[in-house]
């Protein structure tokens, strides 16, 4: 999905959001719009884990060890790099971006910000090497928020929910923003945490958050009632001013498809089947299978 707009890299031209959950729903990796969400795949699907977060390679000093600096002795030289493509500009950033690197050295700045556009343009196409590049920038500018948001998001994208809400939550120290609760709680529920997705949910005030984010929650919250078997409130949980057909706003296509799972789950198969269909007519971008839904549903 890309209706909301998440500081995390967000390259000239296009915005970059979260992808497809582990595979659950889009924005977060979880329950939240997309093709069928988790609670409709396997919980395998749940287990793709890429390299653990603290795996790292080192630059070894091949020299004979008299020609080294005793001092150096089995200290680890630093992260190796992933490869970065020649053209590779720093200037594809978005400028709030580049200004929070202006507090690294001009070299260091622009070195970061060239893995972070690099896992910018990976994250929707290899999410684990995107991963890589993140955690490389972090290595080098830990203390920078907007570098611990994208590695938190490279790796809720390669389904390391673990990781990723770690560093989300280390996001939300530094800024002291809730931007970005609804993965957090969608990472939760990924771990079999659904009460704890559900505290989250309950415990940021709506109104705060952009509108956008705000309808996410909700779908992760509904996801998170529907695990625990609590299927009305999970209907509930998703009705508001924005669940009218007449309306079409960025996510409506999404909160309509997360209404009509929910209720064909509640055994409301009709009601289902319609908001099948408002759904597939929201979705101009066809992100979901709504239309394929209501077909089977008629």
């Amino acid at each position: 999905m890309r209706t909301h707009r998440l500081r995390f890299i967000k390259l000239k031209g296009m915005e970059v959001t979260v992808s497809e959950p582990g595979r659950r729903g889009a924005p977060p990796r979880g329950e939240r719009g997309g093709k069928p969400r988790r609670d409709q795949r396997d919980r395998r699907d749940l287990q793709r884990y890429g390299k653990p977060s603290g795996q790292r390679d080192w630059h070894r000093d091949e020299r004979p060890s008299g020609q080294r600096d005793r001092r150096q002795d089995d200290k680890p030289r630093g992260p190796v790099a992933p490869e970065l493509p020649e053209d590779i500009d720093v200037s594809a950033l978005d400028i709030e971006v580049r200004k929070e690197l202006r507090s690294l050295p001009k070299d260091l700045a622009e070195l970061v910000g060239k893995h972070l556009v690099a896992a910018g343009e990976l994250i929707d196409v290899d999410a684990e090497a995107a991963l890589e590049h993140a955690r490389f920038a972090k290595a080098k500018a830990s203390r920078i928020p907007v570098v611990r948001e994208a590695v938190g998001l490279a790796a809720y994208h390669a389904g390391q929910w673990a990781d990723a809400l770690s560093e989300l939550r280390a996001v939300r120290r530094m800024t002291r923003s809730n931007i970005h609760v609804a993965i957090m709680a969608d990472a939760e529920r990924a771990l079999g945490r659904s009460e704890r997705a559900l505290d989250l949910a309950k415990e940021t005030d709506l109104k705060s958050l952009p509108p956008e984010i705000a309808a996410e929650l909700r779908i992760v919250a509904a996801g998170a009632r529907r695990d625990l078997g609590q299927l009305d409130a999970a209907v509930v949980a998703l009705q508001g001013n924005d669940l009218d057909p007449g309306k079409r706003l960025p996510w409506s296509a999404r909160l309509f498809y997360a209404y009509a799972d929910n209720l064909l789950a509640a055994g409301r198969k009709d009601e289902a089947a319609t908001w099948f269909t408002h759904a597939a007519e929201a979705d101009t971008e066809e992100e979901t299978d709504a239309a394929e839904r209501a077909a089977e549903l008629a």
